[in-house]
């Protein structure tokens, strides 16, 4: 069966030798009683097809909204969206909703940090998969079910064709994370946002999520950024890594170049911030001074 894919006309003139996301001077504010707070202020960034960059930083440093405004998920009222992101060589920056949506889920997905407010409680999980497939892809319901089942397989849940007939409540937190993955690889994405995706699972599953997040990008050759809430996760999982600071990028550098050579205090001590295994147990824990400065 042939299969048309839904694009929309903006997308329609891209550059083949640009580069895969350019970000420039990206601001995004919030208005608060408080003042204007200044969640992301002035970054800059690209991404090659393929590669995967990962962003750390504290909470609060503006790491989850910068994903969300490169992706356009952003509150409708209090918000202010400055700066370019080109898709492609396409400026998508000034898209609304109805045009974004022919953005998301084909060209990029985001995998959220809690499966269970991620997926929706009371639709089977086999709708959450096959819903894309209908809408990007055009497919047939049967066609659409047979890819989603497929689609569970890869990502290693057992009994798929079980499971397109369960909730989420039904599965367990690695089960969901896993529908979440498979969700937002549905329609063969370029890019993915994995915004924290082990926040809520114990240490062993968060390793097979990791795993399966990397196994997932080099079969598909797609550009990942990976959010962690652990510094380490990014050590052996990533091409570069952006460190923030208070809405702000203020270091990058390939992966092995940074954790060797750091140029900035702040990304040192969120290095030596990082537990280690071979130290004996109850030994005091290096963290950081102060507190993060307030963002309004």
């Amino acid at each position: 069966m042939s299969r048309k894919v839904v694009t929309g006309p903006q997308l329609g003139a891209r550059d083949p030798n640009a580069k895969l996301l350019e970000v420039t001077e990206l601001k995004t504010h919030f208005r608060t009683e408080r003042g204007t707070v200044k969640a992301v202020d002035g970054v800059s960034l690209t991404l090659e097809r393929g590669r995967t960059l990962g962003v750390v930083g504290e909470s609060g440093s503006g790491k989850t909204i910068l994903s969300r405004s490169i992706m356009g998920l952003l509150p409708k009222h209090n918000v202010i969206r400055e700066g370019s992101i080109r898709y492609e060589g396409v400026e998508i920056g000034g898209f609304d909703a109805n045009e974004m949506r022919t953005v998301w889920g084909k060209e990029m997905s985001m995998v959220f940090q809690d499966p269970m407010t991620a997926l929706n409680p009371v639709m089977k999980i086999g709708k959450q998969i096959t819903e894309s497939l209908i809408f990007h892809l055009q497919m047939e319901k049967a066609e659409a079910r047979d890819t989603a089942i497929a689609l569970l397989s890869s990502v290693g849940i057992p009994e798929p064709s079980q499971r397109m007939d369960e909730y989420p409540h039904q599965l367990s937190g690695g089960m969901r994370q896993r529908i979440v993955i498979a969700i937002a690889l549905a329609c063969g994405p370029k890019l993915l946002f994995a915004d924290e995706p082990t926040t809520a699972l114990d240490v062993t599953v968060q390793a097979q999520i990791l795993n399966l997040l990397q196994q997932q990008q080099r079969e598909r050759h797609m550009a990942m950024i990976l959010v962690p809430h652990d510094l380490g996760v990014v050590a052996g999982r990533t091409d570069d890594i952006a460190v923030m600071y208070a809405g702000k990028i203020v270091e990058r550098a390939p992966t092995s170049v940074l954790f060797s050579s750091m140029k900035m205090p702040y990304t040192e001590a969120l290095v030596n911030s990082i537990p280690k295994v071979e130290l004996p147990s109850h030994t005091r824990l290096d963290t950081i001074g102060g507190r993060p400065p307030d963002l309004v």
